[in-house]
């Protein structure tokens, strides 16, 4: 059986390109700044550290306040992940292709953002209590949902799609990089091509010993959305991973992606060709989900009025052979049978 605590290590050294021997307060880039914090919490047993980026030319100004993206890192991975990532968010944002916001990681090791089964370590109720409170108390960014957005990487991924799936009413978006997510609706129906890098070993901590069944259920993003999809109608929502990915994370994020498409959610969707779970290609990649949080931020107007007219066209064609003429809701899937 792979070594967990060791693939991760060795793919963070393939992973990251920046530093993290960072431990001053304050360290500017060329652009924007960053900055890391410890915060201290009941509902966790130590201190934990955040990485929290600024973009370049912000002035505080409480009327107009910036949106806030909480960035979840991998499984053993720390809050100076986001390090890696600082160049090209700068470089996005002075292009426009980002419109500017403020980043946080916050530092969870391999605890999968859960609040675990005994109640030990409860990390879910830490990001959207202790967290978020202390971000919007110290810092100029939105207390409204439609500016506070979540996502993240591997296990961030997961951790930000359970977190937005269970709580839709406080994030604007989620979206989800190589989301370490099982194809599977029960952890009874999990096999080899999980197990080898998530045995029960890994989750009884978060799970329980044995693991408890329902449980799990209820903090798994596909059994959340297949139980209850209205819920997650006004939550948008982004899922990539890359087709040659070691952990096969292609066939859970499918999983994910069928459940999603068969109740009509609307949802952005990429399986990116020959891209795996570490290296080069996880910058852009990351990069492209902030610009799906970005289109929340400033939506283009892509339903503008020629579509509108075009539709418009097709509606008695639609008409002659019974298909119903139907309105535009970027909440559902367009057509779907």
């Amino acid at each position: 059986m792979v070594n967990r605590r060791e693939f991760a290590g060795a793919a963070l050294v393939a992973a990251m390109t920046a530093s993290t021997s960072v431990t001053a307060a304050e360290t500017a880039s060329a652009k924007g700044a960053t900055r890391r914090i410890a915060l201290r919490s009941p509902l966790l047993p130590a201190e934990v550290n955040v990485t929290i980026y600024t973009p370049a030319g912000h002035r505080s100004s409480p009327a107009s306040p910036l949106p806030l993206m909480l960035l979840l890192h991998g499984g053993n991975g720390s809050d100076l992940d986001l390090l890696r990532f600082i160049p090209a968010i700068d470089t996005a944002i002075a292009e426009g292709r980002l419109p500017p916001m403020v980043i946080a990681t916050p530092s969870a090791g391999r605890s999968l953002y859960m609040d675990f089964h005994d109640g030990s370590q409860r990390w879910e109720s830490f990001i959207l209590s202790d967290l978020l409170a202390h971000l919007r108390k110290e810092l100029p960014v939105s207390k409204e949902r439609r500016s506070t957005f979540i996502g993240g990487f591997s296990m961030g991924g997961l951790g930000s799609l359970r977190i937005a799936f269970k709580h839709p009413e406080v994030f604007g978006a989620v979206a989800a990089v190589e989301p370490a997510i099982e194809p599977a609706l029960s952890w009874s129906k999990v096999g080899p091509r999980v197990k080898f890098w998530r045995p029960d070993a890994v989750i009884q901590p978060m799970f329980g010993a044995p693991v408890d069944l329902d449980y799990w259920a209820a903090n798994n993003p596909a059994t959340i959305a297949k139980r209850d999809p209205a819920r997650l109608f006004d939550l948008p929502i982004y899922l990539e991973v890359g087709d040659q990915d070691m952990l096969y994370l292609t066939q859970g994020v499918e999983f994910l992606h069928r459940i999603l498409f068969d109740a009509g959610l609307g949802h952005e969707y990429r399986i990116v060709h020959g891209a795996d779970h570490v290296g080069p290609s996880l910058a852009p990649r990351v990069i492209d989900a902030l610009a799906f949080i970005g289109r929340q931020i400033q939506p283009p107007n892509w339903i503008d009025r020629s579509v509108l007219a075009a539709r418009a066209g097709f509606s008695a064609n639609k008409s002659a052979v019974g298909l119903p003429d139907e309105a535009v809701d970027p909440r559902r899937i367009h057509g779907q049978y």
